[in-house]
């Protein structure tokens, strides 16, 4: 049974993955649902099993968000649908191989995707939300963010982008209203590893967490209104004292003279 209307929640990345399952579950929890990704046929299948198991209304656009075109058309969806409450910017890719081994074209389509469309759709989303003073963003990123030498750094530098953007965002749209949470999942067993290019079988399970509990425990970092949940992290006071680090150096990092240490000899 569904709770009350929380009114339409547009996802990116829904045809498969964590997207699909923010899918299910939002739903669930009362929200109508736009679902965004390429595969029109995965999203149909997925949109009539959820609207059988919640009557949720659930409308589908397939459009590849590194086409301008597609992307557009996302955008413009979210500029004039003003029953969107939610933006879940679940959308990206990413790779193990290092900067070496890498094609510089596909790090670009990698950056196009995980950074500028999803800057794209936060912009195209946010003044409305601002305008009617509710509206949240969830930005899925990776703990990559902030251990960018786990795996390739194109993608590292990308997820950085989108928790200091989440930051950002939180500090500028708290008092207005808006909701933002940055996710920063783990190791997830989801599509992504394969499509990197490194199979999930590879990796030691005790690091892989399944998409389902990933999505969960998220959806619990939403409700409890944090800015940054990591799921996989049990000891939370390690990310506290981080923060914490971060910002009290933030007071310290301008000033009008040079460090001492940097003096010539």
């Amino acid at each position: 049974m569904t709770e009350e209307h929380k009114g339409t929640a547009l996802i990116t990345g829904a045809s498969s993955g964590i997207g699909a399952i923010y899918a299910d579950r939002l739903a669930k929890q009362g929200y109508d649902l736009i679902l965004v990704a390429r595969n029109r046929e995965r999203l149909a299948a997925l949109s009539s099993r959820i609207t059988s198991a919640t009557r949720r209304s659930v409308e589908i656009l397939d459009a590849d968000l590194n086409d301008k075109a597609g992307l557009a058309a996302v955008e413009a969806k979210l500029k004039q649908d003003a029953s969107i409450t939610l933006l879940v910017n679940n959308a990206g890719v990413g790779t193990h191989t290092p900067l070496l081994g890498s094609d510089v074209d596909a790090m670009q389509r990698m950056i196009d995707l995980n950074v500028s469309a999803l800057t794209r759709l936060t912009y195209a989303a946010v003044p409305g939300f601002v305008a009617r003073g509710k509206g949240a963003l969830i930005n899925i990123g990776s703990i990559v963010a902030i251990a960018p030498e786990i795996l390739n750094g194109v993608y590292g530098g990308s997820k950085a982008f989108v928790l200091a953007f989440s930051q950002s965002l939180h500090h500028e749209l708290a008092d207005k209203g808006i909701q933002v949470q940055a996710v920063l999942p783990g190791a997830t067993a989801t599509e992504f590893w394969q499509t990197g290019g490194l199979p999930l079988e590879n990796l030691d399970k005790s690091i892989v967490m399944s998409a389902d509990d990933m999505v969960d425990a998220a959806l619990v970092g939403f409700e409890r209104r944090e800015l940054i949940t990591i799921p996989s992290l049990h000891a939370v006071e390690k990310w506290n004292d981080y923060d914490a680090a971060r910002r009290a150096m933030s007071t310290l990092l301008s000033t009008n003279t040079p460090a001492p240490r940097y003096r010539a000899a």
